[in-house]
């Protein structure tokens, strides 16, 4: 499996993952080909000379799965589909079908954390790292996050750890399972249209890919399951390893669970408090699920319960993901502009009981906002809400037909009016929470330059 030299492999995908795979496999001996579906002018300048610079082949267009069967591997990049017909015939062919993930898992010399769900599960493999990191552990993380892994695998040994946040596309094809397996909450309420975006052709596909994590688990392995949800709590059968459970609402005999507004942790049959809920920098009730499976895969790997607390008191979330940006004059700032769902806004606003001043609004994508409505009409810590974006005035048709307790600002042109304007109603205590509930094209690039406007802009007190 090591042997890549002289092989003749096709990369599907030019994206991060992709151009990682080409450049490890050209360095480890192979003829790499870059295959796309877009055409040449969509990518920088600077992928391609860097692709050039390796002598790696570029193919691009509507027909770039013509040839896969002149080569001798086919690494499939995540959300390119395994069924496509140029796949299959390929398959049926003996070229060997793979993607990086499925290699890593093959090649990995270390013990691997996996973390998979429907939400949170970057939050948790960071808070995993973090901790590992703190206890002084040869960590990497990687996968859906930070650094695909074959960018870290030669610098890996025995000793090493590795935590990979896996998506569901990337779950699909693997053959092997992560020595500890963590299965978050998984719903799938953010699955509607999915016929018309190419990826999962149903609920039963995306839900058979994320139990991936623990199916193929051997009996020394660890499953840590979240049983506050039936699909993910179901899941405990696909496993033959040994099951932790994490939970927020119940008690348990063996895991990570929230009780009397702490976490605690029963392990090797002692109860241990970790620490209080009000004491976690992440803001949020959703996150103190994150915060057990943290605890939980921490303690599975030998760190010291100081070590989490530490961590626990100082993380301050993944960028653009409820993460505290700053505090002036009594007024903590959120950027959570990764919240593009009303689900992801109502999980943001449900996470503070200070008066928050609301950001909401941007550019469609055809979300159904009566539940977020709701939420903002029986808030009871809602001072203000700023409306933006062609959206704002669907979301507004949510609640206004209820008795209304907070004022509403519109018509502002820019991120640095839309930050004048909540630092002009801020006071001591309150929070200022970016959660638009809608994606940002229009006024922004993406919700990474909406985010990176807002920090900026946050950074200039009045």
């Amino acid at each position: 499996m090591n042997d890549f030299k002289g092989k003749k492999i096709a990369v599907l995908g030019l994206g991060v993952e992709g151009i990682s795979s080409a450049l490890y496999l050209k360095e480890k001996g192979a003829s790499v080909t870059v295959l796309d579906e877009k055409e040449k002018k969509e990518f920088s300048q600077e992928t391609m000379e860097q692709l050039n610079n390796e002598a790696i082949d570029i193919v691009v267009g509507k027909d770039y799965l013509s040839n896969l069967n002149n080569f001798d591997m086919v690494v499939r990049s995540p959300g390119i589909r395994l069924d496509l017909p140029e796949i299959i015939k390929a398959s049926e062919k003996g070229i060997e079908i793979t993607s990086q993930t499925k290699l890593f898992f093959d090649l990995c010399p270390c013990p691997i954390i996996g973390v998979t769900g429907t939400k949170g599960k970057g939050t948790t493999s960071s808070l995993i790292y973090e901790m590992l990191k703190k206890q002084g552990i040869d960590v990497y993380l990687g996968g859906n996050i930070c650094k695909p892994p074959f960018e870290f695998l030669d610098k890996l040994t025995p000793q090493s750890k590795v935590v990979l946040e896996l998506s569901s596309f990337q779950l699909q094809d693997i053959t092997k399972s992560p020595h500890i397996g963590v299965v978050l909450m998984i719903t799938s309420e953010h699955l509607q249209g999915f016929g018309s975006q190419n990826y999962h052709k149903d609920v039963y596909e995306y839900v058979d890919s994320k139990r991936k994590i623990i199916r193929f688990q051997q009996s020394e392995d660890t499953a840590i399951i979240n049983q506050d949800y039936i699909v993910s709590r179901e899941s405990d059968i696909e496993t033959s390893g040994k099951i932790f459970n994490i939970s927020r609402e119940d008690s348990l005999a063996q895991g990570a669970y929230v009780k009397d507004k702490a976490v605690y942790l029963r392990f090797e049959n002692k109860d241990q408090k970790i620490i209080d809920a009000k004491d976690i920098l992440l803001p949020g009730q959703h996150n103190l699920e994150n915060v057990c499976a943290a605890v939980m895969a921490a303690a599975l790997s030998g760190v010291l319960v100081s070590n989490m607390i530490s961590v626990l008191k100082t993380f301050k979330g993944l960028e653009h993901r409820l993460q505290l940006v700053s505090e002036i004059n009594g007024v903590k700032y959120y950027d959570d502009s990764f919240s593009t769902t009303p689900e992801t806004a109502i999980a943001a606003i449900q996470a503070f009981t200070q008066p928050e001043i609301l950001i909401l609004g941007g550019s469609s994508k055809g979300s159904d906002f009566s539940e977020l409505g709701k939420v903002i009409s029986e808030a009871h810590n809602i001072k203000a809400i700023i409306g933006v974006g062609v959206e704002w005035e669907r979301i507004k048709e949510t609640f206004t037909i209820y008795d209304l307790r907070f004022t509403i600002y519109e018509g502002l042109k820019n991120m640095q009016e839309i930050v004048r304007k909540a630092q002009e109603i801020a006071e001591d205590g309150d929070v200022v929470l970016l959660s638009p509930a809608c994606a940002s094209f229009g006024m922004f690039k993406n919700y990474k330059d909406r985010g990176e406007q807002f920090k900026k802009e946050v950074g200039t007190p009045l």
